[in-house]
């Protein structure tokens, strides 16, 4: 919890995933749309990969060889030059955080690491069960997603809290699957959301880096 929490000092308040860009572009309006976003995200986009990757990283913690082809497919499915420093940045700092825990699965850790890599080796390094750190997780991306929507003006505080409240199952859900599931699940479909990434690189006026 400590790790996944906003004091965690790894400065994911800076970035939107692409949210930004949704609003600008009219695709995400009001509270009703952020959650049907974030329920994208998880069911078939970036989050859904995430927690794929997490899984492996959990699974592999302690190959070196193996995390670090991990984190190299981590980066590379990144679909924009913004979510591509995004989990980099955040990966880098968490590990670096981290590191008052010390584990020598910190030094198997490649130095270009993505956050779900990073997070799900330590985790595992840690003995914390994989299904539990990613609900957390996912539950700590969701926040800061609905964080994010409640700064850009599409949901108040109250209607953010009922948004992280409808979605607990589904995060519950999701981290249950991605458990189970292989790299050979990794992939996506939320399309629209991978174009906003892409056009918030280029937004003229922004709160967030991406």
């Amino acid at each position: 919890m400590a790790w996944l929490s906003p004091a965690f000092p790894i400065g994911g308040f800076a970035y939107s995933g692409g949210l930004e860009r949704a609003v600008h572009d009219g695709l995400v309006k009001d509270a009703a749309g952020l959650s049907a976003w974030l329920t994208s995200l998880l069911r078939h986009g970036s989050l859904w990969n995430d927690a794929v990757l997490f899984c492996e990283a959990s699974r592999r913690f302690e190959d070196e060889v193996a995390l670090k082809e991990t984190a190299e497919l981590g980066l590379a499915l990144a679909g924009s030059a913004e979510r591509h420093a995004e989990t980099l940045s955040l990966g880098k700092a968490f590990a670096s955080a981290a590191s008052a825990w010390r584990h020598p699965v910190l030094d198997r850790l490649p130095p270009a690491v993505p956050f779900p890599v990073a997070v799900g080796a330590v985790a595992a390094a840690h003995g914390v069960p994989v299904a539990q750190a990613l609900a957390a997780y996912l539950h700590a991306a969701v926040s800061q997603s609905v964080s994010a929507g409640i700064r850009l003006g599409v949901s108040g505080q109250v209607e953010g809290v009922a948004i992280l409240a409808e979605i607990e199952g589904l995060v519950a859900e999701i981290a249950e699957k991605a458990s189970l599931a292989t790299l050979d699940d990794l992939g996506g479909a939320a399309v629209q959301a991978e174009i906003a990434s892409l056009r918030h690189e280029t937004q003229h006026s922004r709160l967030f880096r991406s």
